[in-house]
C-alpha cells in the first residue's frame, strides 16, 4: 500500500485549474468541525438525491432539476473530502483510499441505476455505462500501484466535466419539448426496442468511455510489455544447458 502515498495525481481536465482554486478556497473557510469524512457522506447524500430525482422524473420531468441538484451536492462532497484533508495536512493515504473508492463505487451505482429506473433511459444501457466506468476506475487503481500514477482525467475530461455534461443533458431534455417524444426503433433478436433521446445521449457517453478505456489500455499494455520483454530464446537455451551440465 505504500504506492498510494507516492502516487502522483494527474489532473489535466478542462476545468481543473479553476476547480482546484475554488476547492482550496472553500476548504480553507469551512468550519473546523466539518471533517473530511463528513464531506464523503455529503457526496453519498448527493448520489442518493440524484437517484431519487431520476426515479421521481417518472412522475414529473421537473424532478430532473432534483437530479441536477444532486450532482452539485455530490461534486461538493466528493471533491472536498480529499481537499479538506490536504489543506489541513490531515492526509490518511490508506484509510482515505479505502473509504473514498468504496463510497465512490456506491455513488456511481446509485447514479446509473437511478437513471436506468427513469422512463428516459433503458436500465441495460445505464448498467452498461456503469460497467465501463467501473472498468476505468479499476484501471486507474491498478496504475496507481504499478506506475505510481493516479490519473483522474482522460481526453481533458474528468468526473467534474461528466457531471456538467449530464446536467446539460438534463436541462436540454427539460426545455426541448420534441425530445420528450422523439425515439428510434430497432429490432433486437426479433423484438422491437425503442430508444429515446436520453438513451442516445447515454450511448454517446458509453462510446466515449469505451474509447478512453481502450486507448489507455493499449498504450499501457505496450508500455508494460516493453518494460518486461520476453526473455530471448538463446538466453533460455543457455540457461537450460547450464542446468543440464
Amino acid at each position: 500500500m505504500e504506492e498510494k502515498k507516492q502516487a502522483q495525481r494527474i489532473q489535466t481536465s478542462i476545468l481543473n485549474a479553476a476547480e482546484k482554486k475554488t476547492l482550496v478556497w472553500i476548504a480553507e473557510r469551512l468550519p473546523r468541525w466539518v471533517t473530511s469524512d463528513m464531506m464523503t457522506v455529503v457526496g453519498l447524500i448527493g448520489a442518493v438525491i440524484i437517484c431519487a430525482g431520476y426515479v421521481l422524473s417518472n412522475i414529473n420531468l421537473n424532478f430532473l432539476w432534483l437530479a441536477s441538484f444532486g450532482l452539485v451536492v455530490n461534486w461538493f462532497g466528493d471533491s472536498l473530502d480529499g481537499t479538506v484533508a490536504r489543506v489541513r495536512n490531515q492526509q490518511r493515504p490508506r484509510y482515505g483510499y479505502f473509504l473514498d473508492h468504496n463510497i465512490d463505487s456506491l455513488n456511481e451505482a446509485l447514479m446509473f441505476v437511478g437513471a436506468g429506473l427513469s422512463s428516459m433511459m433503458h436500465l441495460g444501457l445505464a448498467l452498461g455505462i456503469y460497467g465501463v466506468y467501473m472498468a476505468l476506475t479499476v484501471y486507474v487503481s491498478i496504475n496507481a500501484h504499478l506506475k505510481s500514477e493516479f490519473k483522474l482525467t482522460y481526453g481533458k475530461l474528468g468526473p467534474t466535466e461528466f457531471r456538467v455534461i449530464v446536467m446539460l443533458i438534463n436541462t436540454i431534455y427539460l426545455y426541448v419539448k420534441p425530445l420528450h417524444t422523439w425515439h428510434f426503433d430497432i429490432s433486437y433478436f426479433g423484438q422491437p426496442v425503442s430508444f429515446s433521446a436520453f438513451d442516445l445521449g447515454g450511448f454517446i457517453i458509453l462510446c466515449i468511455l469505451l474509447i478512453m478505456w481502450a486507448v489507455s489500455f493499449i498504450k499501457d499494455a505496450r508500455y508494460f510489455a516493453e518494460l518486461e520483454p520476453l526473455p530471448r530464446k538463446k538466453e533460455n537455451d543457455k540457461k537450460d544447458n547450464a542446468k543440464k551440465a
